[in-house]
C-alpha cells in the first residue's frame, strides 16, 4: 500500500519516541478504566499488551487514537500532544478495531477511495487497488460490503487502517474471530509494519500471537501496568506472570 505517507521523523524531537502516553486516568461512572497510564515506543517498536476484560485495554487504544479525551495525561505522537480531531495526526494513526467502519452500501473499492479522499491519499483509486491486492481482494473490489463474508469485511478493514500508510497502528484483538487467510494476511502485514520502522500498538488476549510479534510486553490490569517494558523471557515464563497478576488484580 502506498500512500503520501506523513514521517512522524517531522513531528519528532531529536532522539524522542515515536509514541509517548503519560499518566493517562479515564473513568466512565464509578469505574476507573485507566489509572495513570504511562509508556513510550520508538519507531518500529510493538507493544504487545495484555489483560483480562475489563482491564481498560480498549479505552487506552481509544485514547491513543484520539477518539476519547482522557480525564488526566497526555498522549505525544513526535514532540506534538495529541490533539483530538487534528487531521495531521489522524493521518499519523491507523486503527484496527472490532468495528470495520465500512460502508454496506458501497463497493470494496468505493469505501477505500472514501476513506483515501479523508486522509489526504493521492491517487485515491490507484491506492484503493493496490491495498486491495495487499490483502487479496482485488477480485472483489466492485462487490458491494453487504455482500461480503465476514473474513472478506476484515481484510477490507485492514486495508481500510492501513491504506494512508499510518506511522502508528493501533490493533484491538486483531485476531479474533479472523478466518485463516484473514490471520495470515494480518500476520504478513504486521510483520511487514515492523520492518518498516512503523510503531504498533497491539491490544490481544492471545499470548502466542501477541509476542511472536512483540518488541515489548505490557499486562494491564484494573487499569493499571503491572508490567511494562522490552520483552524478555520465553511463552511460559509470561504465561506464569499473566496467571499471577490477572488472579492478584481479580
Amino acid at each position: 500500500m502506498t500512500a503520501a505517507r506523513v514521517n512522524i521523523a517531522d513531528h519528532a524531537a531529536p532522539g524522542g519516541p515515536a509514541l509517548a502516553v503519560r499518566g493517562l486516568t479515564r473513568s466512565f461512572g464509578a469505574v476507573r478504566a485507566l489509572r495513570g497510564v504511562d509508556f513510550s515506543l520508538d519507531s518500529g517498536e510493538v507493544l504487545a499488551v495484555f489483560g483480562p476484560n475489563g482491564a481498560g485495554k480498549t479505552t487506552l487504544l481509544r485514547i491513543v487514537a484520539g477518539l476519547l479525551r482522557p480525564e488526566q495525561g497526555e498522549v505525544i505522537v513526535g514532540a506534538e500532544p495529541l490533539a483530538r480531531g487534528d487531521a495531521r495526526h489522524r493521518r499519523l494513526i491507523g486503527m484496527i478495531s472490532h468495528h470495520s467502519l465500512l460502508y454496506d452500501g458501497l463497493t470494496a473499492r468505493e469505501n477505500l477511495e472514501f476513506y483515501g479522499r479523508l486522509y489526504g491519499v493521492g491517487g485515491t483509486r490507484a491506492a484503493a487497488l493496490r491495498a486491495l491486492a495487499a490483502v487479496g481482494l482485488e477480485e472483489r473490489a466492485t462487490s458491494l460490503v453487504a455482500t461480503m463474508s465476514r473474513g472478506m469485511i476484515q481484510r477490507l478493514a485492514i486495508a481500510r487502517a492501513l491504506l494512508h500508510e499510518p506511522e502508528i497502528v493501533l490493533l484491538d484483538e486483531p485476531f479474533t474471530g479472523l478466518d485463516q487467510q484473514a490471520a495470515a494476511t494480518l500476520r504478513g502485514l504486521l510483520g511487514r509494519l515492523r520492518d518498516d520502522r512503523r510503531t504498533v500498538v497491539l491490544v490481544t488476549h492471545n499470548l502466542d500471537e501477541g509476542l511472536e510479534l512483540a518488541t515489548h510486553v505490557a499486562i494491564l490490569v484494573a487499569g493499571r501496568f503491572v508490567e511494562c517494558g522490552p520483552k524478555r523471557g520465553d511463552i511460559a515464563s509470561y504465561r506464569a506472570r499473566y496467571a499471577q497478576a490477572t488472579s492478584a488484580g481479580a
